[in-house]
Protein backbone atom coordinates (compact mmCIF):
# COMPACT_ATOMS: atom_id res chain seq x y z
CA UNK A 1 0.00 0.00 0.00
CA UNK A 2 1.07 3.19 -1.00
CA UNK A 3 2.48 6.10 1.80
CA UNK A 4 0.73 8.48 1.05
CA UNK A 5 2.10 10.70 4.16
CA UNK A 6 5.51 9.90 2.22
CA UNK A 7 4.08 10.77 -0.97
CA UNK A 8 2.75 13.99 0.50
CA UNK A 9 5.64 15.26 2.10
CA UNK A 10 7.96 14.23 -1.53
CA UNK A 11 5.60 16.85 -3.54
CA UNK A 12 5.82 19.18 -0.81
CA UNK A 13 9.23 19.41 -1.05
CA UNK A 14 9.06 19.11 -4.90
CA UNK A 15 7.00 22.41 -4.56
CA UNK A 16 9.82 23.96 -2.50
CA UNK A 17 12.57 22.92 -5.52
CA UNK A 18 10.05 24.85 -8.12
CA UNK A 19 10.05 27.74 -6.50
CA UNK A 20 13.31 27.93 -5.46
CA UNK A 21 14.65 26.86 -8.91
CA UNK A 22 12.40 29.55 -10.95
CA UNK A 23 13.54 32.36 -8.40
CA UNK A 24 17.25 31.68 -8.85
CA UNK A 25 17.12 32.19 -12.30
CA UNK A 26 14.17 35.06 -12.65
CA UNK A 27 12.58 32.78 -15.02
CA UNK A 28 10.95 29.94 -15.90
CA UNK A 29 7.19 28.51 -15.47
CA UNK A 30 6.32 27.68 -12.14
CA UNK A 31 2.05 27.90 -12.00
CA UNK A 32 1.64 24.17 -14.33
CA UNK A 33 4.63 23.28 -12.45
CA UNK A 34 3.24 23.30 -8.50
CA UNK A 35 -0.08 21.78 -10.27
CA UNK A 36 1.32 18.76 -11.33
CA UNK A 37 3.70 18.14 -8.90
CA UNK A 38 1.74 15.40 -6.76
CA UNK A 39 0.40 13.40 -10.36
CA UNK A 40 4.48 13.37 -11.28
CA UNK A 41 5.63 12.28 -7.74
CA UNK A 42 2.93 9.84 -7.91
CA UNK A 43 3.97 8.99 -10.92
CA UNK A 44 7.69 8.47 -10.45
CA UNK A 45 7.13 6.83 -6.93
CA UNK A 46 4.58 4.77 -6.78
CA UNK A 47 3.03 4.37 -9.93
CA UNK A 48 6.19 3.48 -13.18
CA UNK A 49 8.33 0.54 -13.14
CA UNK A 50 11.73 2.11 -14.41
CA UNK A 51 15.48 2.44 -13.38
CA UNK A 52 17.32 5.77 -12.29
CA UNK A 53 20.32 4.47 -14.67
CA UNK A 54 18.14 5.27 -17.17
CA UNK A 55 18.58 3.86 -21.09
CA UNK A 56 16.89 5.66 -24.01
CA UNK A 57 15.01 3.26 -25.33
CA UNK A 58 13.19 2.50 -21.94
CA UNK A 59 13.38 -1.52 -22.43
CA UNK A 60 11.33 -3.85 -20.27
CA UNK A 61 10.19 -0.30 -18.49
CA UNK A 62 7.66 2.22 -18.27
CA UNK A 63 8.44 5.58 -20.38
CA UNK A 64 7.16 8.81 -19.75
CA UNK A 65 6.71 12.05 -22.05
CA UNK A 66 6.55 15.49 -20.99
CA UNK A 67 4.78 16.96 -23.68
CA UNK A 68 4.24 20.25 -22.09
CA UNK A 69 7.91 20.86 -21.75
CA UNK A 70 7.75 24.15 -19.90
CA UNK A 71 6.97 22.73 -16.79
CA UNK A 72 10.28 21.37 -17.03
CA UNK A 73 10.96 22.64 -13.27
CA UNK A 74 8.58 19.83 -11.88
CA UNK A 75 10.33 16.89 -13.77
CA UNK A 76 13.61 18.35 -12.82
CA UNK A 77 12.48 17.80 -9.28
CA UNK A 78 10.88 15.22 -9.28
CA UNK A 79 13.89 13.29 -11.74
CA UNK A 80 16.21 14.81 -9.05
CA UNK A 81 14.67 13.64 -5.93
CA UNK A 82 14.09 9.78 -7.51
CA UNK A 83 18.27 9.61 -7.82
CA UNK A 84 18.49 10.20 -11.69
CA UNK A 85 21.10 12.68 -10.72
CA UNK A 86 22.01 14.53 -7.97
CA UNK A 87 19.42 17.15 -6.69
CA UNK A 88 22.45 19.81 -6.18
CA UNK A 89 22.47 20.43 -9.80
CA UNK A 90 18.47 21.91 -9.77
CA UNK A 91 20.50 25.17 -8.80
CA UNK A 92 22.04 25.10 -12.39
CA UNK A 93 18.25 25.34 -13.95
CA UNK A 94 18.16 27.78 -16.78
CA UNK A 95 22.16 28.59 -16.34
CA UNK A 96 24.36 28.41 -19.36
CA UNK A 97 25.79 25.12 -20.39
CA UNK A 98 23.25 23.57 -17.82
CA UNK A 99 21.71 20.71 -18.53
CA UNK A 100 18.33 21.51 -17.15
CA UNK A 101 17.40 24.15 -19.85
CA UNK A 102 14.13 25.66 -20.06
CA UNK A 103 12.47 23.11 -22.29
CA UNK A 104 14.31 19.52 -21.53
CA UNK A 105 16.64 18.98 -24.58
CA UNK A 106 18.61 15.73 -24.99
CA UNK A 107 22.13 17.17 -26.36
CA UNK A 108 22.87 17.68 -22.85
CA UNK A 109 22.56 14.00 -21.63
CA UNK A 110 20.45 14.66 -18.68
CA UNK A 111 19.20 11.38 -17.46
CA UNK A 112 15.59 10.88 -17.44
CA UNK A 113 15.22 12.74 -21.15
CA UNK A 114 14.32 10.89 -23.97
CA UNK A 115 12.74 13.98 -26.29
CA UNK A 116 13.44 17.20 -26.49
CA UNK A 117 10.12 18.99 -25.49
CA UNK A 118 8.06 22.11 -25.19
CA UNK A 119 6.83 22.59 -28.69
CA UNK A 120 3.79 21.81 -27.97
CA UNK A 121 1.48 19.23 -29.84
CA UNK A 122 4.10 16.90 -30.35
CA UNK A 123 4.60 14.57 -27.53
CA UNK A 124 1.58 12.15 -27.75
CA UNK A 125 2.92 11.71 -31.42
CA UNK A 126 6.27 10.55 -29.83
CA UNK A 127 4.64 8.57 -27.20
CA UNK A 128 2.21 6.45 -30.47
CA UNK A 129 5.64 5.75 -31.49
CA UNK A 130 7.23 4.41 -28.16
CA UNK A 131 4.19 2.53 -27.53
CA UNK A 132 4.06 0.87 -30.98
CA UNK A 133 7.77 0.32 -30.70
CA UNK A 134 6.86 -1.64 -27.00
CA UNK A 135 4.63 -3.67 -28.74
CA UNK A 136 6.77 -4.69 -31.88
CA UNK A 137 9.62 -5.68 -29.54
CA UNK A 138 6.86 -7.82 -27.03
CA UNK A 139 8.04 -5.42 -24.53
CA UNK A 140 4.62 -5.63 -22.36
CA UNK A 141 5.36 -2.05 -20.01
CA UNK A 142 3.59 1.25 -20.71
CA UNK A 143 4.20 4.40 -22.28
CA UNK A 144 2.79 7.68 -20.45
CA UNK A 145 2.32 10.86 -21.66
CA UNK A 146 1.60 14.67 -19.84
CA UNK A 147 0.02 17.16 -22.38
CA UNK A 148 -1.48 20.53 -20.94
CA UNK A 149 -5.02 21.42 -21.80
CA UNK A 150 -4.25 24.58 -23.51
CA UNK A 151 -1.55 22.53 -25.79
CA UNK A 152 -4.97 20.72 -26.97
CA UNK A 153 -5.81 23.70 -29.15
CA UNK A 154 -2.67 21.94 -31.40
CA UNK A 155 -4.21 20.26 -34.73
CA UNK A 156 -1.44 17.37 -34.10
CA UNK A 157 -2.91 16.63 -30.84
CA UNK A 158 -5.59 15.57 -32.80
CA UNK A 159 -4.19 13.68 -35.84
CA UNK A 160 -2.38 11.51 -32.84
CA UNK A 161 -5.99 10.93 -31.05
CA UNK A 162 -7.09 9.05 -34.28
CA UNK A 163 -4.17 7.44 -34.77
CA UNK A 164 -3.76 5.65 -31.30
CA UNK A 165 -7.48 4.33 -31.53
CA UNK A 166 -7.41 2.95 -35.23
CA UNK A 167 -4.00 1.19 -34.95
CA UNK A 168 -4.82 -0.38 -31.08
CA UNK A 169 -2.43 1.58 -29.27
CA UNK A 170 -3.60 0.00 -25.74
CA UNK A 171 -0.71 0.16 -23.75
CA UNK A 172 -0.47 4.21 -23.59
CA UNK A 173 -1.96 6.50 -21.06
CA UNK A 174 -2.02 10.18 -21.98
CA UNK A 175 -3.29 12.48 -19.34
CA UNK A 176 -4.10 16.08 -19.90
CA UNK A 177 -3.49 18.54 -17.56
CA UNK A 178 -6.26 19.98 -17.05
CA UNK A 179 -6.17 23.46 -14.86
CA UNK A 180 -8.34 26.09 -17.02
CA UNK A 181 -5.51 28.40 -17.49
CA UNK A 182 -2.91 29.29 -20.46
CA UNK A 183 -0.63 31.45 -20.86
CA UNK A 184 -2.94 34.45 -22.51
CA UNK A 185 -5.74 33.71 -19.90
CA UNK A 186 -8.32 30.94 -19.42
CA UNK A 187 -9.42 28.44 -21.60
CA UNK A 188 -12.61 29.65 -21.92
CA UNK A 189 -11.45 33.29 -23.14
CA UNK A 190 -8.58 32.09 -25.64
CA UNK A 191 -10.64 29.24 -27.01
CA UNK A 192 -12.85 27.12 -25.47
CA UNK A 193 -12.06 22.81 -25.18
CA UNK A 194 -15.70 22.61 -25.01
CA UNK A 195 -16.71 18.94 -24.31
CA UNK A 196 -13.32 17.21 -23.85
CA UNK A 197 -14.84 14.09 -22.55
CA UNK A 198 -17.21 13.27 -25.48
CA UNK A 199 -14.25 14.35 -27.77
CA UNK A 200 -11.88 12.00 -26.45
CA UNK A 201 -14.52 9.02 -26.59
CA UNK A 202 -15.74 10.18 -29.89
CA UNK A 203 -11.89 9.35 -31.24
CA UNK A 204 -12.25 5.97 -29.40
CA UNK A 205 -10.33 6.93 -26.14
CA UNK A 206 -11.32 4.96 -22.97
CA UNK A 207 -12.04 8.06 -20.84
CA UNK A 208 -11.62 8.59 -17.26
CA UNK A 209 -10.89 11.10 -14.82
CA UNK A 210 -8.85 12.46 -11.82
CA UNK A 211 -8.28 15.01 -9.21
CA UNK A 212 -4.59 16.13 -9.88
CA UNK A 213 -3.97 17.40 -6.70
CA UNK A 214 -5.11 14.97 -4.50
CA UNK A 215 -2.12 11.22 -4.56
CA UNK A 216 -4.31 8.80 -2.99
CA UNK A 217 -7.18 9.74 -5.88
CA UNK A 218 -4.08 9.86 -8.75
CA UNK A 219 -3.00 6.33 -7.73
CA UNK A 220 -6.47 5.00 -7.40
CA UNK A 221 -7.18 6.57 -10.87
CA UNK A 222 -4.26 5.31 -12.85
CA UNK A 223 -4.51 1.40 -11.08
CA UNK A 224 -7.86 1.66 -13.09
CA UNK A 225 -6.33 3.15 -16.41
CA UNK A 226 -3.61 0.23 -15.85
CA UNK A 227 -6.13 -2.44 -15.16
CA UNK A 228 -7.88 -1.37 -18.77
CA UNK A 229 -4.95 -1.52 -20.83
CA UNK A 230 -4.50 -4.05 -23.05
CA UNK A 231 -7.87 -4.41 -24.46
CA UNK A 232 -7.67 -2.65 -27.75
CA UNK A 233 -8.04 1.31 -27.20
CA UNK A 234 -5.41 3.94 -25.77
CA UNK A 235 -6.44 5.76 -22.40
CA UNK A 236 -6.84 9.54 -21.86
CA UNK A 237 -7.64 10.70 -18.20
CA UNK A 238 -8.77 13.82 -18.11
CA UNK A 239 -6.86 15.46 -14.67
CA UNK A 240 -8.33 18.54 -13.07
CA UNK A 241 -5.59 20.59 -11.12
CA UNK A 242 -5.47 24.04 -9.75
CA UNK A 243 -2.17 26.21 -11.62
CA UNK A 244 0.24 27.16 -8.66
CA UNK A 245 -1.52 24.48 -6.04
CA UNK A 246 0.31 25.08 -2.78
CA UNK A 247 0.94 28.87 -2.78
CA UNK A 248 -2.07 31.08 -2.22
CA UNK A 249 -1.60 33.61 -4.11
CA UNK A 250 -0.71 31.69 -7.31
CA UNK A 251 -3.55 29.36 -7.67
CA UNK A 252 -6.22 30.01 -9.77
CA UNK A 253 -4.79 32.56 -12.43
CA UNK A 254 -3.03 32.09 -15.62
CA UNK A 255 -0.71 35.50 -14.42
CA UNK A 256 2.24 32.66 -12.86
CA UNK A 257 1.96 30.57 -15.77
CA UNK A 258 6.04 31.79 -16.89
CA UNK A 259 6.45 34.42 -14.13
CA UNK A 260 9.32 33.72 -11.44
CA UNK A 261 8.83 35.25 -8.12
CA UNK A 262 10.76 38.10 -6.93
CA UNK A 263 12.67 37.65 -3.21
CA UNK A 264 9.66 38.86 -1.14
CA UNK A 265 7.12 36.38 -3.06
CA UNK A 266 9.58 33.52 -2.58
CA UNK A 267 9.29 33.71 1.00
CA UNK A 268 5.75 33.88 1.44
CA UNK A 269 5.36 31.09 -1.05
CA UNK A 270 8.24 28.94 1.02
CA UNK A 271 6.55 29.69 4.47
CA UNK A 272 3.54 28.45 3.45
CA UNK A 273 5.48 25.04 2.49
CA UNK A 274 7.38 23.27 5.26
CA UNK A 275 10.74 21.74 3.90
CA UNK A 276 10.18 18.11 3.98
CA UNK A 277 13.20 16.08 2.48
CA UNK A 278 16.16 19.07 2.68
CA UNK A 279 16.64 21.88 -0.11
CA UNK A 280 19.36 21.83 -2.11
Amino acid sequence: MADIDNLNAIATQVRRDILRQTHACQSGHPGGSLGCADFLVALYFEIMKHDPAFQMKGEHEDMFFLSNGHISPVWYSVLARANYFPVAELSTFRRLNSRLQGHPATHEGLPGIRVASGSLGQGMSVAIGAALAKKMNGDDRLVYVLTGDGELQEGQVWEAAMFAPHHKVDNLIVTVDWNGQQIDGSNEDVLSLGDLEGKWKTFGWTVLHMDGNDISDIIRVMAEAKAQTGQGKPICILMKTEMGYGVDFMMGTHAWHGKAPNDEQLANALSQLEETKGDY
